[in-house]
């Protein structure tokens, strides 16, 4: 090839890179290696940076190439081919997003970006420029243009941002499953990073997923538009207001897409994380798994009550009537719930094989024929829980009385007319509740159509985690596993006028 030519290729390679982030991400990086799934990465990526997309979501597994796409290589070529813009990116630290800044700045004072860019510098000394050039800002003299470092929590006050990038909110599966450190990015993105945007700003939220309720989580079940990229039309021609959103698992599932025209149980990139590691990855914990590589924090391996809650609409269906009561847990703390279940208990007329005494036991369900499950405050529901137990005829009322319980059993006796019963719940919640799990699950049967009736409780319970730590509250989850353990578990078949004793009737 002679000079000429040469120097002809390489302005045609030039002028690529001014106008599509593939092309600028080869021209910055030499020798850099795209599978096949980075070229659609940064072909979607390059959508948002003409402004195709102006909201866009990207789910992609831990060491794959997310982070140098969207907050190293794209923030540089925003700012190179608009000087003007003013870009924020945000990560769950300071120190990951200021890392995030420096590396940006480096890539825009590299001899590859001013072949691209020659228009474009950042300031020298930042005492003689006046323009700022550190770990928090990047300052383009004469523009107007920035580049800001914040972490979750951080403040934005009086900036106006063009473009938010915000990756990883969540450092780990720890802040990822506190609820009070997903409310908390929560109101940070709500009340600081959305309040800095304009009509003709543009957002981007690229992490993996930790919880169903994490920042793309609450996106989503906040009602706003959601379309998923699943061919190249689709980067273009979305409406205003709507998300794109784009998942790369690490494992195929589903049909071939344009966008991902991988079999079923083909890896992304295999080069590097092949088959066999991630199905040991899969094998060591499978919940983590299918949050981190998947894109699929709801999946129901995470649940505790894991298979659907049986319903009844015939009660004879399931045996023989032997009580009714109510079993009531009070709110222990100001933001805690009140959980009030009446049910009724029936004797199977099947049994169950007792592998521990060697003896065939009853099998007793507790079929719900109403609940309570709100955070009102207790002269509320020292109205509304003595109404529905004598709406549904409970015999008796078990009232925990740790905390609050003693005063409101108290509030409540005139009202009801069934026995109401203070007690102390002395065992460990945690252990409680998932030790007696899976009976909560086979034999406390719900109404149908419970799912509407009592939608708070349905998702609550339903959404419940094994980890117990991850969940907010425990309230419901707590009640039910109260029935089990005063009504099912010890197999007593008789009706509460003749299990009276050690019972105090007022």
């Amino acid at each position: 090839m002679t000079v000429a030519s040469e120097a002809k290729m390489n302005g045609y390679i030039t002028a690529a890179a001014r106008r599509r982030l593939g092309y600028f991400a080869r021209a910055i990086v030499p020798g850099l290696h795209m599978a096949g799934f980075h070229r659609v990465y940064y072909a979607i990526l390059d959508a948002f940076a003409r402004g195709d997309i102006r909201k866009l979501i990207v789910q992609m597994p831990p060491q794959h190439g997310k982070s140098q796409g969207s907050s190293r290589l794209l923030p540089a070529f925003l700012l190179g081919r608009d000087p003007s813009l003013k870009i924020c990116i945000g990560s769950y630290s300071t120190t990951i997003a200021r890392d995030f800044n420096r590396d940006v700045q480096r890539i825009m004072q590299g001899d590859e970006f001013r072949a691209v860019f020659p228009g474009v510098s950042l300031p020298g000394d930042e005492s003689k420029s006046g323009y700022q050039c550190n770990s928090d800002v990047t300052e383009l003299p004469g523009t107007g243009g920035w580049l800001r470092a914040v972490g979750r929590g951080g403040s934005l006050t009086s900036k106006t941002v063009d473009v938010s990038i915000l990756d990883d909110v969540y450092k780990d599966y720890a802040e990822g499953n506190s609820p009070v450190i997903r409310e908390a990015a929560w109101k940070w993105y709500t009340t600081v990073v959305r309040t800095r945007l304009h009509n003709n700003s543009r957002e981007l939220i690229v992490f993996t997923r930790w919880h169903e309720d994490d920042l793309i989580g609450r996106i989503i079940q906040g009602g706003e538009r959601v379309v998923d990229i699943t061919c190249r039309g689709d980067l273009s021609g979305i409406a205003p207001g709507t998300w794109a959103r784009v998942n790369f698992e690490a494992i195929k599932t589903g049909d071939p897409t344009e966008i991902d025209p991988r079999q079923p149980g083909e890896p992304l990139w295999p080069q590097r994380h092949s088959l066999a590691r991630l199905e040991a990855q899969r094998e060591l914990d499978p919940v983590q798994f299918q949050c981190l590589y998947q894109g699929n924090p709801g999946n129901a391996e995470g649940r505790l009550y894991s298979t659907p809650f049986k319903t009844w609409t015939d009660k004879g269906e399931w045996g023989r009537y032997i009580r009714s009561g109510n079993y009531t847990d009070v709110a222990d703390e100001g933001g805690d719930y009140m959980a009030s279940v009446c049910y009724d208990i029936y004797l199977s007329p099947h049994q169950s094989f007792d592998e521990r005494t060697g003896k065939y036991v009853p099998i007793l369900y507790a079929l719900i024929t109403d609940m309570i499950y709100t955070q009102d405050n207790i002269s509320v529901t020292a109205v509304t829980v003595p109404e529905m137990i004598n709406r549904n005829g409970s015999q008796r009322a078990w009232i925990e009385s740790n905390n609050g319980g003693a005063g409101f059993e108290k509030m409540i006796r005139p009202k009801t007319k069934a026995i109401t019963v203070p007690f102390q719940q002395r065992g460990n919640k945690e252990s409680r509740i998932i030790t007696n799990s899976v009976a909560v699950n086979s034999q406390i049967i719900m109404p149908l159509g419970w799912e509407t009736r009592f939608k708070a409780a349905f998702e609550h319970l339903t959404g419940f985690l094994r980890d117990f730590g991850a969940n907010a509250h425990d309230d419901m989850e707590d009640c039910l596993t109260g029935i089990v353990e005063k009504e099912i578990a010890g197999g007593d078949i008789r009706p509460y006028s003749q299990r009276s004793r050690g019972v105090t009737v007022h």
